[in-house]
Parts: structure tokens; sequence; C-alpha cells
């Protein structure tokens, strides 16, 4: 895949960078300023993308930084830490935006506000826990909301018109707006990070930093496969299948879900199984794309097609990563991000 080192030749001191379609051979150079270093740990309950998700082993090949100057550079792994948490609290609350009530939770005090942007059926509690608990405090404040029809934004009942993305990019910016935050970055996982392109594209004045993983611009036959592979909630794991019920009921939860898959398959009737392709160039803030290589949900084609339209966008693909890479790797994950954030 582009951009991926050969282990063997990593260590007799040299890599093979793809370029294009041929492989080839340049002399290794000196580490870059930070390591990218991939470390295991235990899983964390998610929303539906990670439905396909299973342990991983212990080890784990270097996390890769593909970016479109310098070469990307693998690093040596390392064991496992403890989270950071600097004590401060989470709260929670609703906020009148756009005609609905939207739920949201707020951690942190530091100067730079960052938005978390859930996936399909997801919600601040049940998509991003190690990032309200553990994303530098002192640096951030933190705020994750619940899409209108998602988590405890009902009512309204979600639904899923042709512009459900552009909605909630309207409704993500707006509530950040009615919080008093006058510019913030964005970090959208799955329907989320397709939320978060639109709202950078729309709202470039408003957003300082972009971070999308297991995201799309765009949906093909294979996708609409991929959905329907999921449609009957009822042949999820119960790992992943309770705490949605819990938070639902099973029939919201099943009607939901099969709504998702109709009103995201329209899609691919598009030219081109366009949803925001052609606002991609529009996109002016440094952005920072993560691609697990075993995601299930997301071809790697989908992130390459992003990075290359966004300009000056970084791709960072983790080789152990599924869809929920930020839950399963989540220091590793909170470590690139608050990297790339500063």
């Amino acid at each position: 895949m582009p951009g991926l080192c050969d282990a063997r030749a990593l260590k007799r001191g040299r890599h093979y960078p793809f370029q294009g379609s041929k492989r080839h051979q340049e002399p290794r150079k000196p580490p870059g300023r930070r390591d990218l270093q991939a470390r295991s740990g235990p899983s964390a309950p998610a929303s539906p993308g990670a439905m396909f998700c299973r342990s991983a082993g212990r080890a784990l090949r270097a996390l890769v930084l593909l970016q479109l100057q310098p070469p990307a550079r693998a690093a040596p792994l390392t064991a496992r830490g403890p989270a950071a948490c600097y004590g401060t609290s989470i709260t929670s609350a609703k906020i009148q935006v756009n005609g609905v009530h939207l739920h949201y939770q707020q951690t942190g005090e530091g100067s730079h506000t960052v938005l978390l942007l859930p996936g399909m059926l997801g919600s601040g509690q049940t998509d991003f826990g190690p990032q309200l608990k553990s994303m530098n405090k002192q640096l951030f404040t933190v705020v994750a909301w619940d899409p209108r029809g998602y988590g405890k934004s009902i009512p309204p009942s979600r639904d899923f018109p042709p512009d459900f993305f552009e909605r909630d990019a309207k409704d993500a910016v707006d509530l950040m707006q009615a919080l008093k935050f006058k510019k913030f970055s964005l970090l959208g996982w799955s329907d989320g990070g397709i939320t978060a392109l639109i709202a950078a594209a729309r709202y470039p004045n408003l957003i300082h930093k972009l971070v999308i993983w297991g995201a799309n611009a765009s949906v093909t036959q294979e996708d609409v496969r991929i959905y329907n592979g999921i449609r009957d909630v009822s042949k999820w794991s119960e790992k992943v299948r309770k705490p949605l019920e819990e938070l639902y009921g099973h029939k919201y939860l099943a009607e939901t879900c099969e709504a998702w898959v109709d009103g995201i398959s329209r899609f691919a009737e598009n030219s081109d199984g366009n949803i925001c392709q052609q606002l991609l160039p529009d996109i002016k803030c440094p952005t920072f794309i993560i691609h697990g290589e075993k995601d299930p949900l997301v071809p790697q084609a989908h992130a390459e097609y992003i990075h290359k339209h966004i300009k000056g966008s970084r791709l960072l693909l983790m080789p152990e990563g599924k869809h929920n890479l930020h839950l399963r790797f989540a220091k590793d994950f909170n470590r690139e991000v608050e990297n790339f954030l500063r």
C-alpha cells in the first residue's frame, strides 16, 4: 500500500516508499522531529462501526505517516502507559440550536477548543470516552455533541433526508457559536468525519484544524454492500448491540440503523457516488487524515482520495487499526492528534 515501509529493509537501514505504481529505493533519512509509535490497549465500547473489530495482538507494526513531504518513517513499539488525566470534570447540558435541543458534553480549560463529531448512531458518551477523559485538558477545551436524533438529542427522531450531512454540519457549527466559541478544531469519526469535511469547507473562517478518520467523500457499490451487511442489528455482536439498546431501545435502534443504510446508500446514485467530493479543494485549514488498514467498513481508497484532494493534508496509516482505532489504540491516537493540534 502507498507509503508503507518494508520492515526488513528498515532493519538494513533503508526503506521503500511507493510513488505512483513503481516501487523504488531511497537512502534512509534521519528520523523526523517525533516518532510514530503503536501500542496495544483494551477494547472500549463503540458505536456500530466497531462491531467488526476484534482484539488485536499485543504487538503492532509501526504507525506510518503518509504525507506529501517528507517520506513516511516507522518507529519502534513501546509499552502502553497510563492515560493522562488532569482531573477536570465532564459537564453535560442541552442548548437549543436550529429548532432542536442538542445535547453536548464539555471538559477541559485550554485555549484551543475541539469539537468531537460521532459516527452513525453515536454520541459523545458512546464514541469518545477516551478522548473526553484523557486529552490534555490544560491545552484543550473538548466538546462532544450528540447530533439531532442521536444520543440525548432526542426528540426529534433521527431521519436521513438527502442533505442530512449538510444539516449536521450546520447544526454542529451553530452549536459551537451558541456556546460562544469563535474558532475551533474538528475531530470527526466516520459519519462525523464527513460532517467535519463539509463544515471545514463551508465555514473556513471558523475552523482552526481538522482531523478525520474512518470517513469517505463518496459511496461506491462496494460500500453499499458493506452497509447492507450491518442493516440487521439482531446480527450484531451483543457487546456492540447491548449498550446501544440500553441507550435507544431495540425498536429505535433497529429502525434508525435501517434508515441510515437506506439514506447513505442513496449517495451511490449520484455521479461518482458523490457526498462532498466537490468541497474538498475548499478546505484550507491544516488537515490530518487517519486510517486503519484493517477497517472493514471504509476501504483505504477513500482516505487516499480525501488526502489527494485536500492540499497540504497529512495521512496516517495504522497497520493494525480498524474502524474504532481511536478507542482500540486511544493513547496513540490521542498523542498523534494532540501533537497535530498544538
